[in-house]
């Protein structure tokens, strides 16, 4: 199944159980703005990723967020989340600092080919990791913790972890929590 079909099935389900998700969610960026924010981070996105931001390029940062109570960030606010962390690397903040990654994650604490898409408000992302070891994918989707040394690989690209929420959500596995003002797995109540 595509992005597209995804999409239109996780609105459908905003629409009959959090109206304000829906209400929240970004137009879709436009492929110059998309090419702006690539110039701005160095980077090539994966087509997958490219696709979601055609259809929404992210949510409204003051609505119920998203994706596990996360926010989906908008090209711009990568582009500000990717800057601070940017900021820190070449200041030399992460100079003695190392992570246990995953296999297929660099053993970095922050790496600028992490780029963040989603914010949980606390310095955490979920990150496209467009810099992998030669055992890891090019475009797979990685944690990274602020404050803690792992960095695990949770999908194989954008499109297997945006399955894994639409799939999630369809059948009961997010639940909208007041609590913690958006969607998150039941698991995490």
């Amino acid at each position: 199944m595509n992005i597209f079909t995804q999409w239109e099935q996780l609105e459908a389900w905003l629409s009959d159980n959090a109206p304000p998700l829906l209400e929240g969610l970004r137009p879709g960026a436009t492929p110059t703005a998309i090419a702006e924010a690539e110039a701005s981070l160095g980077v090539k996105f994966p087509e997958d990723f490219r696709t979601c931001y055609l259809i929404h390029d992210g949510q409204d940062p003051d609505t119920p967020w998203l994706f596990d109570a996360s926010e989906f960030l908008s090209l711009e606010r990568i582009v500000e989340e990717w800057t601070v962390w940017k900021d820190l690397l070449d200041g030399g903040d992460f100079t003695d600092c190392e992570s246990t990654p995953d296999t297929g994650v660099k053993p970095d604490w922050w790496n600028a080919s992490w780029i963040p898409f989603t914010y949980n408000g606390s310095g955490d992302h979920l990150c496209i990791d467009l810099d992998p070891t030669n055992d890891g994918t090019q475009g797979q989707v990685i944690e990274m913790w602020h404050d803690m040394d792992n960095r695990p690989v949770v999908a194989k690209s954008f499109s297997e972890w945006f399955s894994g929420l639409v799939g999630g959500v369809l059948s009961g596995d997010y639940v909208l929590s007041e609590e913690y003002d958006g969607l998150i797995h039941k698991d995490n109540l």
